[in-house]
């Protein structure tokens, strides 16, 4: 069991009780605060209230979030491309759409099986229930990722990934048209402070993060970046490019399809979709060294079709036969 206590400021005054809980407790999701409001887990001044209350200063509202049941992961036969492999690592270009390790609600279906699949010896190393899973991507961020096989080159894989020894390169093609060729963008990043599934760099717990940038090509209202990152905040990429004005196409999160309307004006919002599944970023170059025989070693993951197809769109229509066409 975890417990916890909130006393109530002034700047949540007002807010639903399980909006407050939600956004105070890390992990802890909504619908699950409001779950634990209604089973009596969570309670105002020793008093039971309802999700909905609406929570004033002061308030000291107590709770306790129960231990998740340990759960077995069951190997599947999840198709995965791999870049290279040997008795100690696997580089994998992880496709869009796959989650890559698993988490509470969502147990089946991730790189995690498939892996489990594949390298049946591989054992849980590291973070629990990330069998080998030293870095991530998300779902549906595509490219280059290495996992460990053993203890061993876990643990220098992830003393290599703290002390940001390794190099990691993405393409992202983001709207609009950057001022600059190049720049870097230094905001630090942290939960945000209404949306606990969202990083934002205003909340009041962040971590200094560090991305720079090149153009790599420009359109009419989009431009295709080549992004480092210094450092490896959940969503880094995607905040500070929206940070910046200039948001991953694609990405529903800090995007949306509004702004995919105006970049793409008289096109059905249908097409737009077909053309921009998801977020257009993908993890493109990878080095590091080795763990057991410190050989530098640098990994290239190709240019996923979907990205490929927008690009080509993006380049007939900034001819004028291409705007008339549309997609």
């Amino acid at each position: 069991m975890s417990h916890f206590t909130i006393l109530v400021n002034e700047h949540d005054a007002g807010k639903r009780l399980d909006m407050v809980v939600a956004s105070s407790i890390s992990d802890c999701s909504r619908s699950l605060s409001a779950s634990l409001i209604r089973n009596g887990k969570i309670l105002v001044h020793g008093v039971l209230k309802k999700p909905g209350y609406h929570v004033r200063k002061g308030d000291k509202i107590c709770g306790l979030i129960p231990s998740p049941e340990p759960v077995l992961f069951e190997p599947e036969p999840i198709e995965i491309n791999i870049i290279y492999e040997d008795e100690h690592l696997i580089v994998i270009n992880k496709q869009p759409g796959l989650v890559v390790h698993p988490a509470p609600g969502h147990y089946r279906g991730t790189l995690v099986n498939g892996l489990l699949y594949h390298c049946p010896g591989l054992k849980e190393m590291g973070e629990k229930l990330r069998h080998g899973i030293v870095h991530r991507l998300d779902k549906n961020t595509s490219g280059a990722l290495v996992v460990a096989k053993n203890e061993v080159a876990h643990n220098n894989l992830a003393l290599q990934f703290k002390s940001r020894k390794i190099k990691k390169k993405y393409l992202a093609i983001v709207h609009g048209k950057t001022e600059s060729d190049s720049g870097a963008i230094s905001l630090p990043i942290g939960r945000h402070p209404i949306d606990r599934k969202k990083m934002s760099t205003i909340s009041r717990k962040t971590r200094s993060a560090e991305t720079s940038w090149k153009v790599v090509e420009r359109f009419c209202d989009a431009t295709l970046l080549e992004i480092n990152l210094k450092t490896g905040r959940t969503h880094q990429i995607r905040v500070h490019c929206s940070a910046i004005n200039h948001p991953v196409l694609g990405d529903s999160v800090y995007c949306g399809r509004k702004t995919l309307k105006k970049l793409l004006p008289g096109v059905a919002i249908s097409d737009i979709i077909k053309v921009v599944p998801r977020q257009m970023l993908h993890a493109w170059q990878l080095e590091f060294t080795h763990p057991v025989t410190k050989i530098s070693m640098s990994f290239e993951a190709p240019i996923p079709q979907d990205i490929e197809k927008l690009i080509k769109a993006l380049r007939l229509l900034q001819q004028p036969e291409g705007l008339q066409a549309g997609l």
